[in-house]
């Protein structure tokens, strides 16, 4: 990021910022999303933002299982600034998503002739995401084991060198967002006070499963 994309704090941040409900999908402050953008009102959200600030509040719908245009939302997202952006010869965008600071949604604006919604931006709760936080030190001897045997239920693979090397801060934010926790379990992940309360959340999740009899796949149908 260049200079002019610094962030000092909440009064930097826009107070009108498009939304994208996708569900399942969170991003954390620091944390990097690529994003494969082809539907229409998605590809003038992403044109939009270019425009402007390039920002986009990422949102889980409330029901996972909705279908509507509009799906009601979760109260608190988390808005990334476009930090990575190409075009493809078919004509979709694929961008990566910076996590700047998690929001609450004030309210919804009406739609006025765009094809995707907007929002209000409350930052208030969460100035503290744009400092540099503190160090995080995770207990990793107690941490890996569970999220290996939580890899081998769910038939996941992993770079366990890679994850071994990732210093604590950026090992939390990535499990956090990269594991297929439950759409529910991501947004409380995500609305967790901090990084230490957030380990300690998914080291559960991770010892839960390891001890649920059903498995993954029956928990699914």
């Amino acid at each position: 990021m260049s200079a002019g994309d610094e962030t000092n704090g909440i009064d930097d941040l826009p107070r009108v910022i498009p939304i994208f409900p996708l569900p399942g999908v969170m991003l954390l402050p620091r944390g990097r999303l690529p994003l494969n953008i082809f539907e229409p009102r998605y590809l003038q959200m992403t044109q939009d933002a270019m425009a402007s600030h390039r920002m986009i509040g990422m949102i889980q719908p409330a029901d996972p299982e909705a279908r509507l245009d509009a799906p009601e939302v979760y109260p608190v997202g988390c808005v990334g600034r476009i930090t990575s952006y190409s075009e493809t010869p078919d004509n979709r965008f694929l961008i990566t998503l910076t996590g700047v600071c998690r929001f609450a949604i004030a309210r919804e604006l009406e739609m006025d002739g765009l094809l995707y919604r907007r929002v209000y931006a409350d930052y208030g709760r969460f100035a503290d995401d744009l400092p540099e936080p503190p160090p995080l030190a995770i207990d990793r001897e107690r941490l890996l084991p569970a999220l290996r045997s939580y890899f081998e239920r769910q038939n996941l693979t992993a770079d366990w060198d890679a994850i071994e090397r990732a210093d604590d801060d950026a090992l939390a934010v990535c499990l956090a967002m990269a594991c297929p926790f439950e759409p529910s379990e991501k947004q409380a992940l995500l609305e967790c006070e901090g990084e230490g309360e957030r380990v300690a959340m998914m080291q559960a999740l991770f010892e839960m499963a390891a001890h649920d009899p059903a498995g993954p796949q029956q928990r699914m149908q």
